[in-house]
């Protein structure tokens, strides 16, 4: 008689906290509820962009942003004029940028928006503008470090960790604005270098039809087809194959998606050379896949802005 009272216990108990078990397991399908689930994908993501930094960091271990001149050229003054402008207003914040343009007849000239490495905006990028300038362009050299920049790669990681990608992108909508409405462009494109050539891809995304060409060099990517879709400028990729940065796998990943969705693109890796290639102040400096890189990056900016 013992015995059955224990089982009609144990039944009736078991009826109660089955249905508690199946409600809590009802929450996600591995018994982890959504909110969980939603902080486990912020954390995920939030250890992914500190694996990137801590990628970058290596890569340019060994790397100052002293003053040198690109494979191009000199980036001197001859034929052009610059000067800081005030191009965009981040919560009543001016954001200054420095812009280089031809002495003459420039207004309604292409423009290029311009995006810094994660040194921040400095020589070398007002460098890059200059000889954009020379080729003809109204060239803004644009500041997502809130007019700062890092001597150090410790300082650079810093800078490049607090950028908030809705503030950048505002930014980056601003300084096109700019360019259209005050300086009468009516193609633009975007160029970056390391992280800012991450921001030049996701000012294409961003950017959308608006947007005339974008050149990345070795800037993070994304094979996100559903944010590849909203691309629709042309885009030219240079890579280096030894860059543990942005590993080829992932160049090659970017470029099967944009083939899949059928957007215009020319990808290059050169053979032997690293993240940074492009950049004379650097230890990894590469002329003569700076100077290759350069001669496309002219030809493919003056036949879709030109």
């Amino acid at each position: 008689m013992r015995h059955e009272k224990l089982n009609v216990l144990l039944a009736i108990l078991l009826l109660l906290v089955l249905p508690l078990a199946a409600g809590c397991a009802a929450d996600g399908d591995d018994g982890t509820d959504d909110a969980t689930m939603e902080d486990t994908a912020m954390e995920d993501e939030m250890a992914n962009d500190d694996d990137y930094a801590d990628r970058m960091a290596t890569e340019h271990a060994d790397d100052s942003p002293e003053p040198g001149f690109a494979a191009g050229g000199e980036g001197d003054m001859e034929g052009i004029e610059t000067e800081r402008v005030g191009y965009a207003d981040m919560n009543g914040n001016v954001v200054e940028g420095y812009l280089a343009r031809p002495a003459e007849n420039s207004h309604g000239a292409p423009a290029i928006i311009v995006i810094h490495e994660w040194w921040g905006l400095n020589d070398n990028v007002e460098t890059m503008a200059r000889m954009l300038a020379q080729q003809g362009y109204q060239a803004l050299a644009v500041d997502l470090y809130n007019g700062e920049s890092a001597d150090s790669p410790e300082g650079a990681r810093e800078l490049m960790s607090a950028v908030d990608e809705g503030t950048a992108t505002r930014n980056l909508q601003q300084a096109h604005h700019y360019l259209t409405r005050r300086l009468g462009a009516e193609k633009v494109g975007v160029i970056g270098w390391c992280f800012g050539g991450a921001w030049s891809l996701q000012s294409a995304i961003a950017l959308g039809e608006d947007l005339d060409a974008a050149v990345i060099y070795y800037g993070r990517l994304t094979s996100d087809e559903t944010q590849l879709s909203k691309i629709e400028a042309p885009i030219l990729g240079l890579f280096g194959s030894e860059d543990g940065g942005i590993p080829v796998s992932s160049v090659r990943e970017f470029e099967t998606a944009l083939e899949n969705l059928d957007k215009p693109a020319s990808i290059h890796v050169y053979e032997g050379a690293n993240h940074a290639f492009a950049n004379p102040s650097g230890e990894r400096y590469e002329p003569e896949a700076a100077k290759d890189a350069w001669e496309k990056t002219t030809a493919f900016l003056d036949e879709h802005l030109k």
